[in-house]
């Protein structure tokens, strides 16, 4: 395989990237990676150009990594963004893009306005490439279209002559102007003796107009008569038709994740000392600042408001579809929406410290990474070029003796028939869009791989609280002494409680809904055992409830309150007075919603489910008898966690763990595959392959099905681009298929890639009542 090797200091340096080399420069598209203070390294972000099959992706790879200072190089063909991981100390960002421009591709740094206003300029220069070759392939046609319908003989030579030759007139501006990324990048390839798709297509290109314009230019030669300006159109109009759509197709399958990546406005209204609004650049804002946000637009921080109501969207970034309203001084979060009115908030935290930087940075960290799929198909792209390079040579060498201009004919739809691009987004292509399906319902993956991953797991293990529960308590049941009633035991409780900030209190008082009307005194708490007080004769109602109770009133544990314990095993809180019990509050941790159908629409799939949890037997017991879990195991540390977990690995078991994000770290690492449901979880310490932002267990059955799903695509992208190419190429190899023709097929095999990947841009519905040990099976 051929590969490029250059010295730095050969090419000079554009003047305007030496600028980036300032750290307050390039901290707006890096930051500092790693724990050792001794060896800094950074990573940055740049988008690319010039990219269009997988070779390219490995050509800047291995040529960045050649470089002194650099410590990986990642690049995505399909996000066109490479992410570098570089020491400040041996090398500078001005040093890597000009290696990158050295190797034929542009860079710059990955600002999302700035790769818009460049996404722009380049639409509207394929645009007109696009354009000039469908009007001059028309045009082409039209003077083409009389040797169709006629034989031999019937039109004159000197007619036949004069209509090819505005037929190559015709042809220039496409081989000039819409055909010139294609050579230019050829050349490239040439220079740097390496290899992409544009080489074999720019050969093909230059075969067919050099065998054209001979026989144009002297017809009676060894090069035949036969002119072929119109297949050379019809294939590149084809071809720029190909990418236009691909690019809008690929849009399309990123929809979500482009639209949560570029929420964030260019500039916002701060507030000046004296009062008065100036609208600024969002890179000059600072913690602190009071800013005016307006109907319709998104909050470029998160901040706390300081005047006026409203409510938010939030829905690409927590995947609640419903506007939450927001009061005086509620936090808002950046990138949710406005819906509500005008309102001014003061900014708490910036750019990556925000819960849209995290997400965003996510977002980003997993579209550069390449799936297990994606990096066979990079490895296998070269090699097969240079294969259709030596078939086509082969081709021509075996037709030249019978007639020259059908052997380069023939090598010429050798060269475009191919195309690897296809088995190169095979994978990319459908797993991004599932992404981005993921992310329209609040979840967000770490790794692409992880698809593959969730899509063939046979096992799956729930951690209990944060993950099928939730964090807070309910209040089960009430029992109370005669002549009290529910209503007026727990009010008395709640009296007590809302001087407490124990959770069981919160809970108590939560219940209860509502300040209490009673008064306290002599207020005590014993951290860990209960609060009491007495009750202060200073209204009608607290003189009813004196005629109630005697003394002084305790809330707590049965020791505390001086009861005998009622030996129920489930949690209990008591409340008391002078003459002993009053009442007692059974608590257990609030099931979420859909748990026990999410574990039945599991179930139904062929899953197997198991609960590990550190709680007592009666309390796990309790919540499996309530969701329908049959295996469980309680009081588990996480050592034992592991321990069960890589036990079910050794049988052979494809484990997804759910957990709460945080607290299950060492086991949800250790897993095939794992899931993060803690709502609110700091996403830079979910060790997980998934994370629910909202915590909707419900959405497990959902997120398994549609990887099944993404696989089921991958595959039918990868057999149609290994079919296509092994039907294509024989028979172009034998002459049956023309350079039109293989020009067709080439633009059309990369658009049945992309356009059937763009079927997982919704979520799938769980595959409930099919058997997954068949289903795989199958």
């Amino acid at each position: 395989m051929l590969t490029s090797t250059f010295a730095v200091d050969e090419t000079p340096q554009n003047p305007a990237w030496t600028i980036l080399d300032n750290q307050d420069q390039w901290q707006s598209f890096s930051q500092l990676v790693g724990n050792d203070p001794e060896k800094v390294l950074v990573q940055s972000s740049l988008l690319l150009e010039g990219l269009h099959c997988a070779a390219c992706s490995g050509i800047i790879e291995h040529g960045l990594q050649s470089l002194p200072g650099i410590v990986s190089a990642r690049v995505s063909m399909s996000k066109k963004r490479a992410v570098v991981i570089w020491s400040p100390s041996l090398t500078m960002p001005s040093t890597i893009l000009n290696a990158i421009h050295k190797l034929g591709y542009s860079a710059s740094p990955a600002s999302h306005n700035e790769n818009q206003l460049n996404a722009t300029t380049k639409n509207r220069d394929s645009f007109w490439r696009w354009m000039v070759a469908g009007f001059c392939m028309m045009q082409v046609m039209m003077y083409a279209s009389p040797s169709y319908f006629s034989k031999s003989g019937d039109i004159e030579s000197d007619i036949s002559h004069l209509l090819n030759w505005a037929s190559w007139l015709l042809s220039l501006p496409v081989i000039l102007f819409s055909s010139r990324t294609f050579f230019s990048n050829a050349w490239r390839d040439l220079r740097l003796k390496q290899i992409s798709m544009d080489l074999p297509v720019a050969l093909g290109i230059g075969i067919t107009f050099i065998v054209s314009s001979a026989a144009t230019f002297e017809p009676n030669s060894w090069w035949g008569h036969t002119v072929y300006f119109d297949s050379l159109t019809m294939f590149v109009f084809f071809l720029l038709s190909a990418r236009l759509i691909e690019v809008k197709l690929h849009s399309k399958t990123l929809g979500a994740l482009e639209s949560l990546v570029s929420r964030i406005p260019e500039n916002t209204e701060r507030q000046n000392l004296d009062g008065s609004y100036q609208r600024i650049l969002n890179s000059q804002l600072k913690v602190g600042d009071i800013v005016r946000v307006h109907l319709g637009e998104a909050f470029p921080a998160d901040g706390e408001l300081v005047l006026g109501n409203t409510s938010v969207d939030e829905s690409l970034l927590t995947g609640e579809a419903t506007p939450i309203n927001k009061q005086l001084y509620d936090s808002v979060i950046a990138g949710s929406y406005n819906l509500g009115a005008t309102v001014s908030i003061e900014l708490k935290s910036l750019g990556e410290a925000t819960q849209y930087g995290q997400i965003v940075k996510l977002i980003n960290q997993a579209a550069i990474e390449k799936p297990r799929l994606s990096q066979l198909a990079d490895r296998i792209a070269r090699p097969f070029l240079f294969f259709v390079i030596l078939s086509a040579g082969l081709a021509a060498s075996l037709l030249w003796g019978v007639d020259r201009g059908r052997a380069l004919m023939t090598a010429a739809a050798v060269l475009i028939v191919t195309c690897p691009c296809a088995l190169s987004l095979a994978t990319p292509a459908a797993m991004l869009a599932s992404a981005s399906a993921f992310v329209k319902r609040g979840i967000l993956i770490r790794r692409l791989q992880a698809i593959e991953g969730i899509a063939g797991v046979d096992y799956v293990i729930f951690d209990k609280t944060g993950t099928l529960t939730e964090h807070h308590i309910q209040i089960k049941a009430i029992t109370h002494k005669e002549g009290l009633t529910e209503g007026s035991a727990l009010a008395l409780a709640a009296a007590l409680a809302q001087h407490s900030q124990h959770p069981i209190s919160r809970a108590i008082f939560n219940t209860h809904g509502q300040d209490s009307s009673l008064v306290l005194e002599a207020i005590e708490e014993v951290v860990g055992s209960g609060i009491s007080a007495n009750l202060k004769p200073t209204s009608t109602q607290t003189t009813h409830y004196l005629g109630l109770v005697s003394g002084r009133l305790k809330l707590g544990s049965a020791k505390f309150c001086g009861i005998a314990p009622s030996g129920e095993l489930s949690q209990q809180v008591f409340l008391s007075d002078a003459h002993g019990w009053l009442a007692t509050f059974s608590l257990q941790e609030a099931t979420k919603p859909h748990a026990a159908q999410t574990i039945k629409q599991l179930q139904t799939m062929g899953l197997n489910i198991e609960l590990l949890s550190g709680d007592l037997l009666h309390t796990v017991q309790s919540l499996c008898l309530e969701i329908g879990i049959t295996k469980f195991a309680a009081a588990c540390n996480p050592q034992d966690k592991l321990l069960r977990l890589n036990a079910l690995k050794l049988q052979g078991k494809k484990v997804l763990m759910v957990g709460d994000g945080l607290n299950d770290g060492p086991i949800l690492a250790s897993a095939n595959v794992s899931i993060a449901m803690g709502k609110g979880v700091p996403l830079t310490l979910a060790h997980a392959d998934y994370i629910f932002l909202n915590g909707d267990i419900s959405q497990i059955p959902h997120l398994i099905s549609h990887a099944q799903k993404t696989m089921q695509v991958i595959k039918q992208n990868i057999a149609w681009a290994i079919i296509y190419n092994l039907v294509s190429i024989p028979l172009a190899f034998t002459g049956v298929l023309s350079a039109w023709l293989a020009g067709l097929g080439m633009a059309l095999s990369s658009l049945i890639v992309v356009a059937n990947a763009l079927r997982l841009t919704q979520f799938s519905s769980p595959l409930v009542g099919t058997n997954l040990s068949a289903k795989k099976a199958d």
